[in-house]
């Protein structure tokens, strides 16, 4: 059952919540106060991922040469060592030098910014962004 809503005001100047309904019929919610809670939620989230003992999920997308040196020998090498905490990864050709790799890790936050530090600072690793993301549940 889904929990009790409660209203409350909030005063905002003129200017502010008239950029701020630009945005949310830009993004096209229905209504200010599901924007409002969308919000509230990502704040949660970035607290609940600044908790190194908080299990999460992440994203890294990384570009590389793979003719450099022994790039591709020591992406595999580092995700040999944390088999347990990759989910999946996609490999993708972008052309004939490089390649675009998306790796889904699931862990504690710290083993997974750890997992994302090792594989960006490999030489021949050219771009490299973490995305962490967590489900929600415990403030939906």
């Amino acid at each position: 059952m889904p929990d009790k809503l409660t209203r409350f005001g909030v005063s905002i100047p003129e200017n502010l919540i008239s950029k701020y309904d630009q945005l949310i019929s830009n993004k096209g919610y229905k209504s200010r106060s599901e924007a409002f809670r969308d919000i509230i939620r990502n704040e949660l989230a970035e607290q609940h991922q600044g908790d190194d003992k908080n299990i999460s999920f992440g994203t890294l997308t990384i570009i590389y040469d793979h003719h450099h040196s022994n790039v591709s020998e020591m992406l595999m090498n580092v995700q040999h060592d944390f088999f347990s905490s990759i989910i999946s990864n996609t490999h993708l050709h972008v052309d004939h030098h490089n390649c675009l790799e998306v790796l889904i890790l699931k862990d504690t936050n710290r083993k997974i910014r750890e997992i994302a530090d090792r594989i960006i600072s490999i030489k021949g690793v050219k771009y490299g962004k973490l995305v962490s993301a967590v489900t929600g549940s415990e403030f939906s």
